[in-house]
Formats: structure tokens, sequence, C-alpha cells
């Protein structure tokens, strides 16, 4: 059994931290005998009623709409791994799962299933159960599970923790005891720290927000810390990593500011914030320890700072008119000289303010939300709210409570004084309903009615309540082919496709160099440079031929981890890029699928604002031969070291090995 420390979060983990992996067994297996349990009786098949199921998810509403989409990706990782991926809530209750149907099926036979409480008290000793009670992460293979009926399992559990410490549910991994792999508990504990930190983004949304790390590279990953401040610089919360940094608990943070704490007043911070594009921070911790750091701040009305390529969105998007430049277009922005895409932004002005619904096609990580943001900024809605909700993210089980919200008493378990939906949250700016294919049947009735009648009913209320926004929708879906299924209503659709506009996939734009640049000048992060890094001839080669099938999301991360490689280098070149993209292409050219341009100017795009012309090509070569001349450059500068050679390019020997092979048949 592994366990992990979890700092703060629980008046027993200290202690639980200095017990034998034995120990932990030997006390979770006393307190099952406590509770009256004997190792040998049947499984408890008990669940909770279909109702009262429901009330329990939607009291836990916020857990599972940001724990499903790591659940699904935790699950993919897992899959084929006879294995299973569940929620619970911070009793022990399985709120929600999602694994291979062969396990499952095995699973179900000991209720492990929505509906069944895993605490140790009905279950004994189990991963779910004791890592609630020590409120620290733990695995329990085979044996160590109290009821034999359990002992087909391995079972790894990491708790889920609020900004505040306080336990909200657990993540857990179940699977046959054969399956037995010490990585699962990692890859839990990875997962759940992710459901933390965007709980802890969206908590904290309104508030200051500071990311910091002693390493760059580190940014924007689990890894790095979160704290969160009022405008004033009062402390608000802090995660797991940023109370390890800076060697204080959450209570002993709470009598800090931001200035105690990294030496930096607060106006200077916000006047940070305010750059349109801010460069990192260099701070320092109490302990004397430089960390960088980027804050992110986005009142509503205000500023907002750029979010971390890897995230959600495809690019840093300009959600609002930064306050010193009013007059700057959020569409023209977007303008980046593709005919295309200039054609929809010229199509979507016209329109701008007219009350015409909008309705956003493309592929996934093409910006959608970006140019519904722009939609909003440039419009006459820009000082009201912009409220984004992704349709597929959110559990059909909480989708209704969350866009028209619910009165207090409306189910049992329902929030103090209700809460407020989306669609109210909207009210005098923009509401746009992203991924509005996947939407549920029944939830698309109601959203009708609304659109139709311009107000909400909460649920428990009889009142309505009047609503004025803006629709702007999204899909990558077919929805004509949907509505022939009966997957999608046609009301409506064409309530919805006032003005239809598709975005164009990164490989059918015209205006590559100049993404490119404005994407790295977004994540450039040396003070006082002019300009980002230039990329080399033969790099934007390999761009230009690349499918790019996850679009501008895809380049963006290529790009932020070149530019951390390429530190103090004079420009990104082959040997910059990651890995698995090398690979990719050089698959992509063994099959003969793509062809790359040699652009004879330099790899330095126009200038912002400038409309990009075709690049004029000087030569043209097979996407084989630009990567095997970086291998060959490679390995020159290396003096024939393959080992020196691949890591100098950030490939596998296999392909240096391969690219060699085929020389000497050549010869």
């Amino acid at each position: 059994m592994h366990r992990t420390a979890t700092p703060g979060a629980h008046p027993s983990a200290g202690a639980a931290l200095a017990l034998t992996t034995a120990g932990v067994v030997a006390q979770a297996h006393a307190r099952s005998q406590s509770f009256g349990l004997q190792p040998h009786e049947q499984a408890d098949l008990h669940l909770l009623d279909r109702q009262t199921l429901a009330w329990t998810v939607a009291r836990n509403e916020a857990l599972c709409a940001h724990a499903r989409p790591v659940m699904e990706t935790l699950a993919q990782q897992l899959r084929g791994t006879q294995s299973m991926v569940m929620l619970t809530d911070a009793q022990g209750v399985i709120l929600h799962a999602e694994g291979d149907d062969a396990f499952l099926d095995r699973a179900g036979r000991v209720a492990l299933q929505p509906g069944a409480g895993w605490s140790e008290r009905s279950k004994g000793t189990n991963a779910i159960g004791t890592a609630l009670a020590l409120g620290d992460a733990v695995q329990i293979n085979g044996r160590q599970h109290y009821l034999e009926a359990n002992q087909f399992l391995t079972c790894s559990c990491a708790p889920i923790l609020d900004p505040q410490g306080q336990i909200l549910g657990a993540l857990d991994v179940s699977g046959d005891r054969r399956g037995h792999s010490a990585h699962t508990l990692a890859l839990v504990r990875m997962s759940a720290a992710m459901v933390e930190n965007h709980l802890f983004g969206k908590v904290y949304e309104d508030a200051v927000r500071l990311r910091f790390h002693a390493r760059a590279e580190f940014l924007c990953t689990l890894m790095e810390g979160l704290a969160a401040f009022t405008p004033q610089g009062r402390f608000l919360a802090a995660n797991r990593s940023a109370q390890f940094q800076l060697g204080l608990s959450g209570p002993a943070l709470a009598a800090h500011t931001f200035t105690s704490l990294f030496g930096l007043s607060m106006g200077a911070l916000l006047e940070h914030a305010r750059r349109s594009v801010p460069t990192l921070l260099a701070l320092q911790l109490p302990a004397g320890v430089s960390v960088h750091a980027q804050v992110e701040f986005a009142p509503r009305g205000g500023v907002t700072l750029p979010v971390c390529p890897d995230g959600p969105a495809a690019a840093p998007p300009p959600r609002a008119r930064p306050a010193a430049a009013p007059g700057l277009s959020s569409l023209r922005y977007l303008d980046t000289g593709d005919a295309q895409l200039a054609q929809v932004i010229e199509r979507v002005t016209r329109l701008l303010g007219r009350g015409v619904p909008t309705m956003i096609l493309g592929e996934t990580g093409t910006g959608k939300e970006l140019l519904a943001r722009a939609i909003h900024n440039d419009g006459p809605r820009a000082r009201g709210p912009f409220v984004a909700v992704n349709c597929a993210s959110i559990p059909e089980s909480l989708i209704e409570a969350e866009l028209f919200g619910y009165e207090e008493g409306a189910f049992t378990g329902a929030r103090r004084k209700g809460s407020v939906g989306k669609i109210v949250q909207a009210h005098g700016g923009t509401l746009f309903l992203d991924e509005i294919g996947d939407m549920p049947l029944a939830m698309q009735a109601r959203l009708l009615r609304v659109l139709q009648e311009r107000s909400v009913a909460p649920l428990g209320s009889t009142r309505q309540i009047e609503v004025d926004v803006n629709v702007v929708c999204a899909t990558h879906r077919n929805l004509r082919a949907m509505m022939a299924d009966g997957q999608f209503r046609d009301d409506l659709y064409y309530r919805l496709n006032g003005l239809v506009v598709r975005l164009p996939a990164l490989r059918e734009r015209t205006d590559l160099a100049v993404i490119v640049q404005r994407l790295l000048r977004a994540q450039h992060d040396s003070p006082g440079a002019d300009s980002p890094m230039p990329v080399a001839p033969e790099v934007m080669a390999l761009f230009a031929a690349h499918p790019w099938p996850g679009n501008l999301r895809q380049l963006s991360n290529v790009l932020r981890t070149s530019t951390l490689l390429a530190e103090g280098a004079d420009a990104i070149t082959c040997a910059h890029l990651p890995e698995d993209f090398l690979e990719e292409c050089e698959a992509l050219a063994q099959q003969g699928r793509v062809v790359a341009q040699a652009f004879s100017q330099p790899a330095v795009p126009p200038a912002d604002g400038a409309r990009a012309a075709a690049p004029a090509p000087a030569s043209v070569r097979p996407l084989g031969d630009v990567a095997a001349h970086a291998l060959q450059q490679a390995l020159d500068a290396h003096a024939g070291n393959v080992s020196a050679a691949a890591r100098a390019l950030g490939v596998s020997r296999n392909t240096v090995y391969r690219y060699l092979r085929a020389q000497s048949c050549r010869s």
C-alpha cells in the first residue's frame, strides 16, 4: 500500500503518516471490528433509491461537474485493464462510476456501483472508506480488505478537498487484484489534484489568483501552487502545492496578506495584470526561495488575464476590452489574414447587437469559445456577464439545476438559499452554450420555452424570473443529422441558428505564421523582450505540413513545450519539438500523406495586425526529408553519438536507428 501526505487536510492525517503499511491496515481492521462487522459476512448490496441518489448527486453538483471530465480521461487511460473509476461524496456514497463493462458486472455483485455506501462502517477496510477516515490517499489490495467478499479487489483512492481543506468526496479506481499496480495510485492522486484545482478556480473565479512554482515549466501543471487573494491583498485560500511551497498550513496562511507572503505590493501586482500580454513575475517566498508566477484576475466587466494554453480554451482569449485600449476590437484581433475566418468575422460583425442568435460550428480546438467571447466583447452587452456552459461536461442529472437553478428546499440536500442558474447569471449579457448537441432532449424542450418566453422558473418554484440574454451556441456535431435521428429538436435548432458560421480547421487556414507568432507572444516570459523567440524555417515547414487534428489547442501545447525546451537558444529548432509530435510527423511521412514546404523567407511572421500573405515556397520537399535533415544535423553535432542526438532532438533512439538503417539501404 502506498500513501501520500495531505498537509492540513484532516486531523489524523499527520499521525497516520508515521504508520507502517501493516499498522494502517491493522488499525483499519480494528475499526471495522469495532463496528460489529465480521470478515465472513455477505456483501451489503443495499443501494439508495433512485430519488435519494438523485438528491445526493444534486447536493454535490459542483464536485460532480468538475470530476466527471477528469474521470472520463482516467477511464480512457485505464481502458482494457478490468477496472472502474468511481466518485464518492464525503460519506463514501458512490455518485458516479465508469469503466470496463466486463468488470462493472463483477463489481455489481458487491454493490460497487452508484448509490452504494463504502464507508468503513458499512464495508470495513476498503480504499474508499479508509481514505476518507484518514484524509489521505491509500491503496488496499486483496486480503487487506476486511470483508472476504471484497478480497478479489485492488483499490486505489484519494480524497478530494475543497479550497479550505475540507473533504468533499473521493476518487477511486477499483479492479481485479491480479491487475494490481502501484502506478494506479499515482494516477488517482494526480486526478484528484486536477479536480481540486478545477474547483479552486471555480470558487475563486472573481478573486486575484496566483499560479507559482520555482520552475517555470511547472506552471499550469498539477505541480503549481495556487493562491487566491482579494483585490486588497487579503489571503483567501491556497491549494496543497501552494501550502507546501510556502511552508505554511491553511490556518497559518489566513493571517497573511499577498505582500507579506511574496514581498510585492498588491498595487504592483494588479498593474502587472493590466498588461495586454503579461509576462511571468519573479517573486520571493518567505523562506527566500525564488518562484515564477502568473497572475489571473477577471472581475466582472474588467480585464481578464490569460489562461494556460493547455486548459480548455484554445489560446489566451481577449475576454474583455483592455482598460488601456477601449477601442480595440476583439473580433478584429482574431482576424489574422485567413480569408475564411475574415468572412466569418465580417458576417458576425454585421449582426452585432441585432438580437440574432449565433451558432458556431467547427472541430474541437478551433476556437469556438474564443469567437463567442469576441462577439460578447464587441457587442452592446460587453459590460454584462459572459456565462459559458459546456453541455457535454455536466451530468444529465445536474444540467437542469445548473441551467435553471433551484429554490431552497426544492429537494432534500439542496443548498440553503437555493442556487442561481446559469441562465439567470447571464441576465443582461451573453449565454454561451458550448456543445449544445450534447444537451438531453428533455432539457432542450425546457430551454426552448425559456428562450421563447424570456423567463425562467427555478426548480421548486412557481415564480418566473425574467431574463434578457443573447444566446451563442457551439457544437462540433452535425445537428441536422441529429434532427433526422430524433436526437435534437427541430424547433430548438431553428430558434438557435439565426446566424450559422463555421470556423475552419487549422489545417485549412492560410495564416499559420501569424497564429504561431500570436501564441508565442502570449506565452513569452522574458521581461523587456521585443519579440518572442523566432521559429526555424524547417520547424515552420513541419508545422505547415501537419494536419493538426487538435487544431489551435494542439499547436499551442506544442509551442509551449518547445519554448521551454529552447530556453537559451537563438530559435526554436527541430531539436526542441516534443518527441510525440516528431514521431507523429515521421509516421505521416512514412505513410506519404503530407508534403512540407521549406520557406525562403525568415521564419518571423508579419507584425500583429498585418494580413498574412501566402508564403512563397523556395522548394518543396517530402516531410521525411525535412525530418531526416534534422536527424543528420543532430548526429553531426554529436559526432555520431545516437543517444546524444536522440536526447537533443527529443526523440527515441529507435527513431534515430530507423533513420540510419534507411540511409544504409539507400547507399
